[in-house]
């Protein structure tokens, strides 16, 4: 499988598309007003610490202040051994947010996920710095290796490797990335000096800047794609801004020499993301329905707990019978569900409504399937059985927002809900707040303020309904359309 990387830069966005075969398969996007903060090190200061969490808020600079978990925090293990991997110690065992943090400490952390909605940062003491072929962990003392290296031997020549050039008496570890499958001694020696020279600089800058300050930035998104999104698979990389393909190619050819070439520049009239139809497929990706080719469709739907998916057959029939039918649009769904997780960035947890099948081996295959397509995403997730209700629950790491929570916000009209009253609805609440008025107060006549349709309706199926009202009351209702009123919002005034 080829993939093609398009960026398109603005004075004030970045946008990076992932096009697999010719299929958007990712999009990310960067905004010079709200940059990503994910591996960003800032020096915390602790404002709150709450012992019934178990966790404290830290002030990064921020507009929120951040949130530390417990569990979150480097801590002695207690035998001498210096700093443990997180959730080593469980139980009794595990210090109290109190024991590590008081008010007022400095901590040096690392965002773990953006801020999202009312949330502010997840932050870390578990810093972590990656390269192209490395991640360098300062509170660890290990090394592994990516689960996405499969082949055991080159697991074991990675693993010693990276072990005989770490000087023993040497602080931290190190996590072999999947871009390392294949990489010389020297390649990933001169990864291994870089960290340990960042980190060395980190620290450094970390003692001169003040509390509630930014240590380290992360790299931009047209460099941070060269580091982590580049592999094999890359065909071409196109970049649509002279002065980002400059940067992009010096980048590549100080760190990534091998793949320098495949770095271009885009000079057409033509707008980069039309290319394949690119701005077509992100307007796609921010509707509920997704068609898929056999007349079936999904409805995905975000909530703030989670993002259901319901599969429907749709104007799909089959050829055979019902079971068959059923089975061949589940197919096609899971690996449509698999490219739209990526696609619109879902994470958290995640329900999946499958059509029901009664066939097991059915079952099984679908969800081989859908393993099978997750495999290629670079978010870690982890995918259940089908329960008895039919459902397949699944969760996938959230780092930063999804692209409809990114690119959109609530309707002004709905609130969110996806729903307004009616305007049938509407005129009923009308002839009641029309008797509780005529109750309360004495007047001469009524105004109704309402929006167009509420009004036509009212002189319209509702007329007589306004008039036995006049008449129950004595008194004589007035209409008035208000263009700028939404359906569901009247007023009822007493003159």
């Amino acid at each position: 499988m080829k993939e093609e990387i398009l960026v398109n830069i603005t004075s004030r966005e970045v946008r990076v598309a992932v096009v697999e075969n010719g299929v958007l398969l990712e999009v990310l996007i960067e905004r010079s007003s709200r940059r990503g903060l994910v591996s960003n090190i800032y020096k915390g200061k602790a404002s709150r610490v709450l012992p019934g969490m178990q966790a404290a808020f830290l002030e990064v600079g921020l507009a929120r202040t951040g949130f530390l978990h417990a569990s979150d925090i480097v801590y002695p293990n207690g035998n001498g051994n210096g700093d443990v991997e997180g959730g080593e110690a469980q139980g009794d065992n595990r210090p109290t947010i109190s024991e590590l943090i008081r008010e007022g400490d400095d901590i040096l952390v690392q965002v773990l996920k953006d801020p999202m909605g009312t949330k502010g940062a997840r932050l870390t003491t578990y810093i972590s710095i990656p390269s192209r072929f490395l991640v360098y962990l300062p509170s660890s003392h290990n090394v592994g290796v990516s689960t996405r290296i499969e082949d055991e031997q080159e697991r074991t020549r990675l693993r010693d490797l990276v072990e005989s050039m770490r000087p023993p008496e040497q602080d931290g570890g190190f996590i072999v990335r999947t871009a390392a499958e294949g990489a010389s001694h020297d390649a990933l020696r001169a990864d291994m000096m870089f960290l340990e020279k960042l980190w060395s600089a980190i620290r450094r800058r970390c003692e001169s800047t003040p509390s509630a300050g930014l240590v380290y930035e992360d790299l931009d998104l047209p460099r941070r794609i060269l580091r982590d999104l580049l592999s094999a698979d890359i065909e071409r990389i196109r970049v649509d801004n002279h002065e980002a393909f400059v940067r992009m190619k010096d980048f590549a050819q100080t760190f990534i020499p091998e793949l320098a070439p495949v770095i271009e520049e885009y000079v057409s009239d033509r707008p980069i993301f039309d290319l394949h139809n690119v701005e077509d497929e992100i307007q796609r990706a921010l509707g509920r329905k997704v068609q898929l080719k056999s007349g079936g469709y999904l409805i995905i739907d975000q909530t703030e707990a989670m993002t259901t998916i319901d599969v429907n057959t749709g104007g799909f029939v089959g050829h055979r019978n019902l079971e068959d039918t059923i089975f061949k649009t589940n197919l096609e769904a899971a690996q449509a569900i698999a490219r739209q997780l990526r696609l619109r960035n879902l994470g958290g947890i995640i329900i999946l409504d499958f059509i029901d099948m009664t066939d097991r081996e059915h079952r099984q295959q679908v969800l081989h399937s859908l393993s099978k397509y997750l495999a290629g995403d670079h978010a870690k997730t982890f995918l259940s059985d089908v329960s008895e209700l039919g459902l397949v629950e699944m969760t996938r790491k959230r780092t930063r927002e999804s692209l409809e929570h990114l690119l959109c916000e609530s309707c002004p009209t709905c609130e969110g809900r996806g729903f307004i009253k009616t305007a049938e609805t509407v005129c009923y609440e009308i002839f009641r707040d029309i008797v509780r008025q005529t109750r309360q107060f004495d007047f001469q006549q009524l105004m109704i303020l309402a929006s167009q349709d509420v009004t036509d309706l009212l002189l319209d199926e509702e007329s007589g309904a306004l008039a036995e009202l006049e008449e129950a009351t004595g008194k004589p209702i007035r209409l008035q359309a208000e263009t700028a009123y939404r359906t569901d919002q009247f007023d009822v005034v007493v003159m």
